[in-house]
């Protein structure tokens, strides 16, 4: 009869390496719960069970820390940060799942798991037992026996680690595990602060337990030391023997192995099931199913091996048999997708090409996925696309690198690609089909794209296929990097990588991405975002499309001449600086900058600092002081200009498309939580305007020629229009009805003043409120911001809410839907989660409480201008206009117009922006002409 294995799993262990894992990608469902840490312990949870079907399992938690070790050292884990509050809420949650699975919970008031653990395992042992320690904590090796191992989780899809003795001898350079204690109390632990022998680190603590065998041993040889060394370790014998002592587990607790409690038994499968529909772990529960209540066909299904084949005229297998080819990368190491088994196929040219279209013309839903020889979808070219329509399988058809060939080839596939019936199923899709659209293919049809799906269900989330992949279907896909090697001059092309290869990886994808859009569905159903995404996200992606395809004019020769202003102004205020600060320095490097400033020119009393200890520098710390130093306004006048140099002047040419001569910025759909859009290379969003020479920037932005101008069309203050709907401040909606400068408005409302008095300061104060009260503006901020006091700005708030009551309650409503439902939304439904809306840190509950008023406004005018885009991209490109669409900037759009055009799109443009959405106010457009986009402006 074989050994029975015991599995015990050290609780927080897993709690906090599924949270962290999981810290910048959190786990958030459609309530606005974070439940990274509930996923990632029955993740680690389920991985044993289904790698090794023990016999014996249970959990063991903390509670209320370690009496015995607080008695004899009250600072033990002292340092400790407070527990986030999503582990807090995941524990009993954690608890209902196993006591609903029938796993035992081992749980004993001042007593800390690995002691039960350890008390356990070694009860365990005396009973003929093999027992595995499940945690990633490297103390319990000190545990560690001829019975007794640990079982280490590695990164999510990575597999485990199992330290037996010749593992922990290794490891700790030990003869036995027991010493791993002695090497524990040398070192210390900051985490738990114990305090270890002052100066003894990793290699020294190995040192003396190689020389003298334990804490003991080293003490009894202290004259073998010498120097400073000898003196710690003689000043420290108590704090070294206290220190091995908190390291000890202690294997004597009050709680007995009970084999019968710990024997795995059938869960209570309906409530599993219950509590993870409340969570909304779907993937998770279909897993639970699979290792506790496996089908006939789930089991039949494990037993199927993956193939990777190319298909040739005779051996078109995937409609027919599974025969296992000779693959040259099993990739065996890895989790396998979904249901375990996959079966990819190189499509060979012929009779095998036309039994692919035959079947892929007659899919409903078919993933596709280019691979090319770029990043850059305007330059780089087709090297294979990669289909998939069912889970675990999926065709490659190559490409080759002659032009004329590869063009033979995509004519192909052209029915498939304009078939308008056909679901086209994609992972940022838009690079697709602008690859797609040098080869003078037009993606046709229905479009599901899971990164945008995946960034309405939660965008506060990373949306990469590997992140999504790990999350959803708990599989790690093959890196690129493994294929053409990592940034730098000897990474590959993907067309040197091997055929065979290339269909593993490309096929994988589409398989992966296949199977996202299955469980994104329900997710956007769930989430009442199916029409938000259908409707805008989508359709706005080929709009983007086009525009990024567009591109705009640059004028180079303009961005010279200013490069060369740039350079004198930069140059005088670093001589002014110099003058002014009486020697020469480092102006960009903010260390040398902190010393001149705050020790030499002793601009400050008590200068701020940073966590390490420098001179902060920092745009908010020089802004407070500038008014009151002219180096200071020096400096920040000479880091802008440098910046705007660099990161404008100078690099916009090198960005420059040799083919088309025009500038191609990316727009980003999946970045901003708000839903506004983000642009790249170059990020045309970030252009300053409030300063004369960040404008300037904009004069180089042109029309492609003399028969066209440039056309800015920008919404009037959307945002205070929206905010003043949304609350129903009935003050505010008369003014916007009435035409009326709102500022002035507000200033003569509360200042008390006939609108026609108002002074400029006044106004001015009364925008600079306007605007702040989006974003939670207190009256420290607002007296920063203006000339008043910050008593005369906590007024001028105060008056301000007294004036538009509705606006406060709107405000205090949100936060309360906010703190209910964990969520806010926009006019559209998009969901803003907020995570921290019920924190107990007051600092971050504040941060989330601005979020909960600002986002639905800032979301609802993204939402806007992006119907505006869709329906104007529409018109024109109905009406086969000349003139095209070109940028995007926060509420503006920028046009390159068809002079002969002119009169009708100002009025499509104005028509169609002013009336994309209709609010209790109306939205009001400013249209600008121009031969540059400032003129235009």
């Amino acid at each position: 009869m074989s050994q029975k294995r015991l599995f015990l799993l050290d609780a927080y262990a897993l709690i906090f390496r599924g949270y962290y894992a999981l810290i910048k990608n959190p786990r958030i469902n459609s309530k606005g719960q974070d439940t990274s840490a509930i996923m990632g312990f029955v993740n680690s949870l389920f991985d044993v069970i289904k790698r090794e079907k023990p016999d014996h399992l249970a959990v063991a938690f903390d509670k209320a820390g370690s009496k015995d070790r607080l008695e004899i050292f009250p600072e033990y884990k002292a340092n400790r940060d407070e527990t986030p509050e999503a582990i807090k809420i995941a524990v009993p949650i954690i608890q209902e799942i196993l006591k609903a699975m029938h796993i035992p919970i081992i749980e004993k008031a001042g007593v800390e798991a690995d002691d039960l653990i350890g008390t356990i395992a070694k009860q365990a042992e005396k009973e003929g037992y093999k027992t595995y320690m499940v945690t990633p904590d490297k103390d319990y090796a000190q545990l560690v026996s001829e019975n007794i191992f640990m079982y280490r989780p590695a990164r999510m899809g990575n597999g485990i680690e199992i330290w037996g003795i010749p593992e922990v001898q290794k490891k700790f350079e030990v003869e036995r595990p027991e010493q791993v204690i002695d090497y524990l109390g040398m070192m210390g632990d900051a985490v738990d602060n114990i305090p270890g022998l002052p100066g003894v680190g990793d290699k020294t603590a190995k040192k003396f337990i190689a020389a003298y065998g334990s804490m003991e041993g080293l003490f009894e040889n202290i004259d073998q030391l010498k120097g400073k060394m000898k003196e710690k370790v003689e000043a420290n014998k108590e704090l070294g023997l206290l220190s091995k002592k908190l390291a000890t587990i202690i294997l004597d607790c009050d709680v007995t192995f009970d084999a019968k409690d710990y024997e795995i038994s059938t869960p209570d499968e309906k409530k599993v099931k219950e509590i993870f529909g409340e969570l909304e772990f779907r993937r998770l529960t279909d897993q639970f199913t699979k290792i506790f209540f496996p089908s006939e066909e789930n089991t039949t299904a494990t037993a199927t091996k993956k193939s990777t084949s190319t298909a040739g005229a005779g051996q078109f297998s995937l409609f027919g048999s599974n025969e296992e080819s000779s693959s040259t990368d099993s990739l065996s190491s890895r989790k396998n997708i979904s249901n375990t088994e996959h079966f990819y196929q190189s499509v060979a040219p012929g009779m095998a090409m036309k039994l692919f279209l035959q079947n892929l013309l007659k899919q409903n839903n078919v993933c596709f996925d280019t691979e090319t020889t770029g990043l850059d979808p305007l330059t780089a070219e087709l090297v294979g696309i990669a289909f998939s329509w069912e889970a675990g399988k999926g065709f490659y058809v190559p490409f080759p690198e002659d032009k004329d060939e590869a063009q033979e080839l995509i004519e192909l596939l052209r029915p498939f690609f304009e078939a308008e019936d056909i679901v086209k199923i994609g992972q940022n899709l838009k690079y697709d089909i602008k690859v797609l659209a040098k080869y003078n293919i037009e993606v046709k049809g229905k479009l599901f794209d899971t990164m945008l799906a995946h960034y309405l269900i939660n965008p506060d989330m990373r949306h990469n296929m590997d992140v999504l992949s790990e999350t959803y279907l708990n599989y790690t896909p093959v890196s690129i990097t493994e294929l053409i090697g990592k940034k730098g001059k000897n990474q590959l092309s993907f067309r040197q990588v091997p055929q065979e290869k290339q269909t593993e990886y490309a096929v994988e994808d589409a398989d992966i991405t296949y199977q996202l859009k299955e469980h994104f569905t329900p997710e956007l159903n769930a989430a009442n975002i199916l029409s938000l995404f259908e409707d805008i996200e989508v359709p706005l992606l080929r709009v983007l499309a086009d525009m990024e395809i567009e591109g705009i004019n640059l004028d180079k020769e303009f961005l010279q001449s200013l490069s060369e202003e740039l350079d004198k102004d930069i140059k005088t205020l670093e001589s002014n600086i110099y003058s002014e600060a009486r020697e020469e320095f480092n102006i960009a490097s903010p260390k040398q900058l902190g010393i001149v400033l705050f020790e030499k020119m002793k601009l400050v009393d008590k200068p701020k600092k940073t966590k390490t200890g420098q001179y902060s520098t920092a745009e908010d710390v020089l802004s407070y002081l500038a008014k009151d130093h002219k180096i200071i306004q020096n400096i920040l006048d000479y880091r802008g200009l440098s910046k705007l140099k660099s990161t404008y002047v100078d690099a916009l040419p090198n960005q420059v498309n040799e083919n088309t001569g025009r500038v191609h910025t990316d727009y980003m759909q999946t970045v901003a939580a708000t839903g506004r859009l983000s642009s790249n290379n170059p990020n045309l969003q970030n252009i300053p305007i409030r300063t004369e020479r960040g404008r300037q920037v904009r004069k180089a932005f042109v029309p492609r020629s003399e028969d066209y101008t440039l056309l800015a069309a920008d919404y009037s203050q959307i945002e205070l229009r929206i905010i003043a709907a949304l609350s129903e401040e009935e003050t505010m909606i008369s003014a916007f009805k009435n035409g009326e400068d709102i500022h002035a408005s507000t200033a003569a409302k509360v200042f008390n003043v006939p609108i026609s008095e108002v002074t400029r300061e006044q106004r001015s104060n009364a925008k600079t409120v306007n605007f702040g009260i989006i974003y939670g503006v207190s009256a420290f901020g607002l007296s920063n911001q203006t000339n008043l006091s910050r008593s005369e700005a906590k007024e001028l708030i105060d008056t301000y809410y007294k004036t538009y009551p509705k606006l406060r309650n709107y405000m205090s409503e949100q936060v309360d839907f906010a703190r209910e439902n964990g969520y806010v939304q926009t006019v559209l439904g998009r969901r803003r989660y907020l995570k921290d809306i019920n924190s107990a840190n007051a600092v971050v509950r504040g941060a989330a409480e601005r979020n909960a008023v600002n986002a639905p406004i800032q979301g609802s005018a993204a939402d806007i201008i992006k119907i505006a885009m869709i329906n104007i991209h529409k018109k024109l490109k109905e009406s086969n206009y000349k003139t095209k669409m070109l940028l995007q900037v926060h509420d503006e759009l920028v046009f390159d117009v068809f002079k002969p055009e002119l009169e009708e799109i100002k009025s499509l443009i104005q028509s169609e922006m002013e009336n994309a959405y209709k609010l209790a106010v109306p939205l009001d457009v400013d249209l600008g002409l121009g031969t540059n986009w400032l003129e235009a402006h």
